[in-house]
This record gives C-alpha cells, sequence and structure tokens, in this order.
C-alpha cells in the first residue's frame, strides 16, 4: 500500500529543507553489488563480498594473513575491471613486490606513507567523499599515531587519545561514503586492518580474552568485522630434499555482519610458494579444493561413489574432475557461480534437487 497523501507531502517538505533523497521509500533503494574477494568461502560467509559504501575491519594476530586479503580482494577486482583503483594508507611500509605477487597491479593503486592518525583519516574521507577510488585500503591501524600522543614525550601518557580521534572519523565518514540510493555512483569499498590485543589478567570462557585498539566505539561503525587466522602450515614434499613450506591454511570468522549474518566460518588454503604437486602458483588460493569442498556441499557437484556429475559431464575419479578444474578457467568461473548462487538461494536449489 503506497504511503497516505499526507506522508508524501511531509516528505517532499524534508526533502525540499534537507536535501534530495533525505527521505525515500525503501522499495526505491537500489542494491548495490558487494566487491567479491574471489575467495569461493569467503565470498560465501560475506554475502558476496565486502559491502560498497560502507566500513569493513579485517582482525588478526601478526602473520595470519589480513593485508594477503586485502591485496588479493583488490587483484580479483582489477581481474574483473583494469581500471579499478585504490587508495593505500600505508601505516606501515608497502610491499610492492609482495603485492605483485599476489596479482596486484601496481599501477592502479595509489600509496599515501602516512603514519600520522589524523592526516592519514583526513585523505580518507577527501578520497572517498570525492569518488576518485573504488578502495581505500588502511594498513594498518595499530601503526597510526595521533598527533597529541605524538607531541608528548615517552614517559608520558596519553591514553585513549587514538580511540577519540577515530570515533571521531566514524562519524564523519558516514557522509563520505555516503551514494545515491535512486541513481548508479561509483561505489567504494572501505577496508581498515586490525590487530588483536590480549587483554591481560582477564577471563574468557572463550578462551583467550582479546580486543582491538581504537577503543570499542569504532566497532558499531563497521558494517562487517572479519577475523582471518592462521591455522596449519602447508609443506611440500621434495623426492630426497626433505620438505619445505609453501603456504597456509586461513580460516575466517564474520565475527560483525550487519547484512549477511555474523559468527560464520570459512577455511581455506593460500600458498606463498609454488607447489608443484598441487598445480598451485605463489601468491594463489586453492580455488580447486575450494570448488570442490563447497560444489559437493552445495550439491553443484554430485557425488556417487567413484564418480563425479557436474551438469552434463561425468568423471571417474576425483583425481580426473581435480584436473579438469585445474585446467579449465571457464569451468572454474561457471562451479564458483553455481555455488554462490546456490547458498544465497537455497529455496531454488532445494527446489530443483
Amino acid at each position: 500500500m503506497a504511503p497516505s497523501p499526507e506522508a508524501l507531502a511531509l516528505m517532499a517538505q524534508v526533502n525540499k529543507k534537507f536535501g534530495p533523497e533525505t527521505m525515500i521509500m525503501a522499495s526505491q533503494m537500489r542494491n548495490v553489488a558487494p566487491f567479491a574477494t574471489g575467495c569461493l568461502p569467503l565470498d560465501i560467509i560475506l554475502g558476496g563480498g565486502f559491502p560498497a559504501n560502507k566500513w569493513t575491519e579485517i582482525i588478526g594476530f601478526e602473520s595470519s594473513g589480513k593485508t594477503t586479503v586485502a591485496h588479493k580482494t583488490i587483484a580479483h577486482q582489477q581481474a574483473k575491471n583494469p581500471d579499478f583503483s585504490t587508495l593505500w594508507i600505508a601505516a606501515e611500509d608497502y610491499d610492492k613486490e609482495w603485492a605483485q605477487r599476489l596479482g596486484v597491479d601496481t599501477d592502479q593503486v595509489v600509496v599515501a606513507e602516512i603514519r600520522a592518525m589524523e592526516e592519514a583519516y583526513e585523505v580518507m574521507l577527501e578520497f572517498a567523499a570525492s569518488r576518485a577510488v573504488d578502495a581505500i585500503v588502511l594498513d594498518s591501524y595499530p601503526a597510526l599515531i595521533p598527533a597529541e600522543e605524538d607531541a608528548k614525550a615517552m614517559d608520558e601518557l596519553t591514553v585513549s587519545v587514538g580511540a577519540k580521534v577515530t570515533n571521531k572519523f566514524y562519524r564523519k565518514a558516514g557522509k563520505a561514503t555516503k551514494r545515491s540510493h535512486l541513481t548508479e555512483e561509483r561505489a567504494v569499498m572501505g577496508l581498515v586492518i586490525n590487530q588483536w590485543r590480549e587483554k591481560v589478567g582477564a577471563f574468557s570462557p572463550q578462551g583467550t580474552p582479546k580486543t582491538t585498539p581504537g577503543g570499542l566505539g569504532k566497532n558499531f561503525a563497521y558494517w562487517t568485522r572479519l577475523e582471518v587466522t592462521r591455522a596449519e602450515f602447508l609443506d611440500e614434499a621434495t623426492p630426497g630434499k626433505g620438505k619445505s613450506r609453501v603456504g597456509q591454511a586461513m580460516k575466517f570468522k564474520t565475527v560483525k555482519h550487519k547484512s549477511a549474518g555474523p559468527q560464520k566460518t570459512a577455511e581455506t588454503h593460500f600458498y606463498w610458494d609454488d607447489s608443484a604437486s598441487r598445480g598451485i602458483t605463489a601468491g594463489s588460493w586453492d580455488v580447486v579444493r575450494d570448488l570442490m569442498t563447497w560444489g559437493v556441499y552445495h550439491d553443484v557437484i554430485r557425488r556417487r561413489g567413484r564418480y563425479f556429475d557436474l551438469a552434463d559431464r561425468t568423471w571417474d575419479t576425483k583425481d580426473a574432475i581435480i584436473d579438469s578444474l585445474r585446467g579449465e578457467l571457464d569451468l572454474q568461473d561457471e562451479v564458483a557461480a553455481a555455488v554462490l548462487h546456490a547458498a544465497f538461494n537455497p529455496e531454488e536449489a532445494e527446489a530443483a534437487a
């Protein structure tokens, strides 16, 4: 049922007073696609990818893969759109060689080496509001230093200064990332990399009590908070020469997600070196492993004993279908699209089963 004439008149008055689109009908709001990461299990728990025109926090302990996730997402977006551009706030040094190894076209990345917190936030706000780039990455929050803290001597305390500045940034950031709900505008992905800190002396029944620097207020501003954890290492056997470490298993958990549900988990394998036995090049996810796991789970790939069926094709062994998936990129895309459709449209998948 449409709103009453009185309500429409009031909406028009408010929009005239405070600006267009201050009040609109929810049914008129555009659906803006998320930014896919290129990692199938991660995209599934994120509801398709990192949200557009929102801020996401990527959290983890040291060497868990936080920066790698950001780089791989940018590389995936660049593969779809070569003009995809990024502002990277390098509070920690930007490693160009590592980014390129992960597939990033560094000609499309603007690096700002800024460690002053207020300056970093000002640049992020200006770029977000100007619609000049498609992604903004801060790597990382703990490396920023507020001006008040920087001005004090080492023995002078500056408790919660960074949290106050950060809370102010997020109060202003909503306006900078706001886009029209009615007409198409260039969307932006905001990623902030942060680190877990253990709460010394505290107790948690879930294990080690931990928090993130920057205060609790910022957590309310994030649309999504993603935890990245390193699991076991992956070794490659070389006949007669022992084993070498070539990668790691990475676990993901959506600590918070306002549109895809929180506390969802997934796992993938990442290789920083080549794996000849698996046919995986350095800087890659184990895409085929993910396609097999989730393809079977969502009945996109159907298993019948030793046989595997996919659409109108059949393989008589697991190795056979894995070889096809590794060698046929079109087949990878087909399975990934089918898995994502099944994951986000379970009723259709059940009806087709």
